[in-house]
């Protein structure tokens, strides 16, 4: 399958890199069917929408980022996206003009299902994480430097 994209122009999209999203993207719930294209030897992804070639994210794997990122599925969540083992977890990067500055959204993150090709993000609920942790240090207290 070929589809735009604004930074690449045309692209040959494998039937594995595609993912289903049911319902959408939170504030982008018109858009169901993104590409996740890896970018080679980095830790990052582009998620970018089969029909829209201006909408795009670009995500990172959290673990390489916060190793000591966990939370629980949800079951309401993964019976959604009928997950039975495999699952891939990327969370959406903000990139900012000073690199330092650039975050991660680890409340929110993009849950795959790589067997079936669905998507979700899910909002993360009692948890310690919000949408802006820095991309390049772990921090020692994830709930904030002033330790509350």
């Amino acid at each position: 399958m070929i589809i735009e994209t604004l930074s690449w122009g045309k692209l040959e999209i494998e039937e594995q890199e595609l993912y289903h999203f049911s319902k959408g993207l939170p504030g982008f719930d018109e858009e169901t069917d993104f590409a996740l294209i890896a970018m080679a030897e980095t830790p990052f992804w582009v998620l970018q929408s089969v029909k829209e070639k201006g909408l795009s994210f670009l995500l990172g794997d959290p673990f390489v980022f916060y190793p000591s990122y966990e939370f629980e599925l949800p079951d309401d969540e993964a019976e959604e996206l009928n997950i039975h083992s495999d699952v891939l977890v990327r969370c959406i990067i903000t990139l900012k003009e000073q690199a330092e500055q650039s975050t991660i959204n680890l409340l929110a993150p993009i849950v795959l299902n790589p067997e079936n090709r669905a998507g979700k993000q899910i909002v993360l609920h009692r948890t310690p994480y919000h949408t802006k942790h820095s991309l390049l240090q772990e921090q020692t207290a994830i709930d904030g430097k002033d330790g509350g």
